[in-house]
């Protein structure tokens, strides 16, 4: 039989991927009251912000970074080719998603864009985890696979609401760290839905493969895109100023 690898999660890099996630949140929530123009027509600058800030760095930023609090006794290695479609795909569901409901923010408009949001988010999650590389394979628990689409979709049906439904800056802050806890929910439980079994007997070897880096290569990557990506975006919204008026 095949051992199983001990895993554990680095308590600084689960802070971390929070912090990132409520930042990312923060952003698409000041964006997203921007969507609309006063004369109803959609602003693509703001929704592109949006869907980067949530997509980009609440999501998928948020991931990578919750992936690298992973210990295993094994070396990981993570294919750049899977980790950059994953990125498409986030940002791509949530920029969707949000023009879906930007000028009719009904409820059953947001519970049915929340539901392909919460659906692309899930496809990030684990076309992210299928891009790791590691002298094994993964076994799955069903169930909480099934848990976790539940929460990514819940998850997101609540971000879509709170986009809409915060008036100022005090309640967004308060609406980016319940998001940024719901999508790092997501996130653990999806992780917990596999183990990861060994098939290696040397297990300190890097997996090859087209565009394989190591966990040593992917913070300085992740972390500096989305603080860049942050960095960008924040600026945008100040430059842009404005009011926080939408049409209702």
């Amino acid at each position: 039989m095949n051992p199983l690898v001990n895993t554990s999660f680095e308590p600084m890099y689960v802070v971390l991927a929070y912090v990132i996630s409520v930042i990312g949140s923060f952003i698409a929530l000041s964006a997203g009251r921007h969507i609309v123009r006063r004369d109803g027509s959609i602003s693509k600058s703001n929704l592109l912000a949006a869907g980067l800030a949530l997509g980009g760095i609440g999501v998928w930023s948020m991931h990578f970074v919750g992936m690298l609090a992973l210990r295993a006794d094994l070396t990981i290695g993570y294919a750049m080719t899977e980790t950059l479609v994953s990125l498409f795909a986030a940002v791509v569901a949530t920029s969707l998603a949000l023009y879906f409901v930007a000028r009719n923010h009904t409820m059953a408009r947001v519970v049915t864009a929340g539901a392909v949001l919460g659906l692309g988010v899930c496809v990030m999650h684990y076309l992210g985890m299928y891009g790791m590389r590691f002298g094994g394979y993964f076994r799955w628990s069903p169930g909480v696979v099934a848990l976790s689409v539940l929460i990514a979709i819940t998850a997101a049906i609540a971000a879509l609401w709170l986009a809409f439904n915060t008036s100022n800056w005090f309640a967004r802050g308060g609406a980016a760290m319940v998001m940024g806890g719901a999508v790092c929910a997501m996130h653990y439980t999806g992780m917990a839905a596999a183990e990861l079994v060994c098939t290696t007997a040397n297990r300190t070897i890097l997996p090859r493969g087209f565009g394989v880096v190591s966990t040593l290569q992917l913070p300085t990557l992740v972390v500096s895109l989305a603080l860049g990506i942050a960095a960008i975006l924040a600026i945008q919204q100040v430059v842009q100023g404005g009011t926080d008026h939408v049409p209702a």
